[in-house]
């Protein structure tokens, strides 16, 4: 009896093989490789100069590609010696200014991508757009009448009209502010799965990233870090660079023995690494779970804290500890509560540590 078979994986609508490239004495991107499939949003995230926007920019044939390969359904677009002119690339680009024409109203701004489509053509598709982001009602409008908000979306929609396999956005909330960028990502982000192409956005925001992102593709001078999901990226960290990219951190030391760290704030147990060996812990604020200390405790209870200050910052309150290791050194560490709990300043709280929350990492 013949084995079944198994329908074939679709095709990734954009694959990044093995991509170097240089800037003069500066390698911005080395051996990168990363593929997006069909309807998949990724983010690319890291330090400034960590070479994002260079990938982003080789993607769309903005740049000459020096070493690797890009390909977009399976065929390669650019190679050493060969690209494919942007134009050409079937690649819909959101920049971070956006770049609409401010001679043209929002529908011609949206319809100058489909000038090959017939004039009937050209109009329906760019309402169409428009209506996909909410911009039906300003077609005769021109770009200095509209909002940052708005202008973001005009420039999605042109991106989208002509229906391409592949979208790259670079930083495209950049130039908002807080409170209307969140609401704008928000639209984007059901746009954006409702569009079905294979999205890469350029972000220099974790929360945003996580936010927005079926994966994220961490970078550090031009090298992958970890790609994965958020919830990976987030609880599961490759190394201290990773845990601490995502989220503030307490940095302490420490020295395994016995497979074991301790902690002024409790154990860790490392069973995958060496005896005597010198490590970070790395500890996130809301791995330190707080309970205000019973009357007669004191110095010298253990995992015990003392409160410096509290502050409620909305939906958490973070706390500022101080404790003490074994030889009585004192530690600075920064919890995090849900909702209002604000301890008064030297009063004193017991401190229970969650350890999926903590990393540890040997010394480099």
């Amino acid at each position: 009896m013949a084995a079944p078979r198994h329908a074939p994986l679709p095709l990734p609508s954009l694959s990044l093989d093995k991509v170097s490239h240089r800037y003069g004495a500066k390698q911005a991107l080395s051996d990168v490789s990363l593929s997006i499939s069909p309807g998949e949003i990724v983010c690319l995230v890291g330090p400034s100069g960590c070479g994002k926007s260079t990938l982003l920019r080789l993607a769309a044939g903005l740049e000459t590609i020096q070493e690797g390969s890009v390909a977009i359904a399976g065929q390669t677009i650019a190679q050493p010696g060969s690209s494919l002119p942007p134009e050409r690339r079937g690649i819909g680009l959101v920049f971070q200014d956006y770049a609409l024409f401010p001679h043209l109203n929002v529908l011609d701004n949206v319809r100058f991508g489909l000038n090959r489509l017939p004039a009937g053509e050209r109009d329906e598709r760019a309402m169409s757009a428009l209506e996909q982001v909410g911009m039906e009602g300003f077609i005769k409008a021109f770009p200095h009448a509209l909002s940052g908000g708005q202008q973001q979306r005009v420039a999605l929609a042109r991106a989208m009209a002509p229906r391409p396999a592949v979208l790259l956005l670079d930083e495209p909330f950049s130039g908002l502010d807080t409170r209307l960028r969140e609401s704008v990502r928000d639209e984007t982000l059901h746009v954006l799965k409702r569009s079905g192409a294979a999205t890469m956005i350029v972000t220099h925001d974790p929360e945003e990233a996580m936010f927005l992102a079926d994966r994220i593709a961490l970078l550090r001078d031009g090298r992958l870090v970890q790609v994965g999901s958020p919830t990976a990226l987030y609880t599961k960290p490759v190394d201290a660079f990773a845990a601490s990219f995502f989220g503030e951190v307490n940095q302490l030391t420490g020295i395994v023995r016995q497979g074991r760290v301790d902690t002024p704030v409790g154990c860790l147990t490392v069973p995958h690494l060496d005896e005597g060996v010198a490590v970070d812990v790395l500890i996130r604020p809301e791995a330190l779970r707080l309970t205000m200390a019973a009357d007669g405790d004191g110095v010298g209870v253990p995992n015990l804290a003392r409160v410096e200050a509290s502050r409620l910052l909305g939906r958490t309150s973070l706390v500022h500890l101080c404790v003490s290791d074994r030889d009585g050194r004192p530690h600075h560490l920064h919890a995090r509560a849900p909702g209002h709990f604000l301890p008064e300043d030297g009063s004193h709280v017991s401190v229970t540590l969650e350890p999926r929350q903590a990393f540890v990492f040997e010394k480099m």
